[in-house]
């Protein structure tokens, strides 16, 4: 099987590799740079989703597509982090998934309200650069227990598990 993650992004790069490998043995993984559709900052779960699923579509060309997004989103007056996964089948069927959420420091907030995106806001706010290509914001808000790679590959094994369990309906 060959899979493409719709991402050079590498902290989903680890997650894809890690779960792939794990449980689809003899595959091929790659990964091509490719556009969401949505902003650069999603505000919505929707949006977070949909950005996800673009990516999953685009890059299933003729292999399994991986969509990994993250985004936020507000619940009253508390902003969330917030991350989706899809990954679309060479025939064309979807498998979503969502993974864990922590609120932002307010701090942060306000510069994503504000336009930031949310990659560069908590550069500035830990003074650190790239942190979206290590830890993450879930990283650091959680003092590295759920770095960004780990969350991803949670979403990646409900994605993967998704797609075993309905190959196996198929036997």
């Amino acid at each position: 099987m060959k899979f493409v993650l719709g991402s050079e992004n590498q902290a989903k790069k680890r997650a894809v590799v890690r779960v792939v490998e794990r449980y689809m043995e003899n595959s091929i993984i790659s990964s091509a740079p490719v556009p969401s559709g949505v902003r650069a900052q999603p505000m919505s779960e929707e949006e977070t989703r949909l950005g996800a699923i673009n990516r999953s579509i685009t890059a299933a060309h003729h292999a399994f597509g991986i969509g990994l997004e993250g985004g936020v989103h507000m619940i009253g007056d508390t902003m969330y982090l917030c991350n989706w996964g899809a990954l679309t089948t060479p025939e064309g069927k979807t498998f979503t998934a969502a993974g864990a959420q922590i609120p932002l420091p307010e701090d942060l907030a306000n510069e994503v309200r504000c336009g930031k995106e949310l990659g560069d806001a908590v550069d500035a706010y830990f003074t650190k650069q790239n942190i979206r290509m290590s830890e993450g914001a879930m990283g650091m808000l959680t003092a590295q227990l759920v770095p960004r790679d780990a969350l991803f590959e949670h979403i990646m094994q409900l994605l993967i598990g998704q797609l075993l369990y309905s190959t196996s309906l198929q036997s």
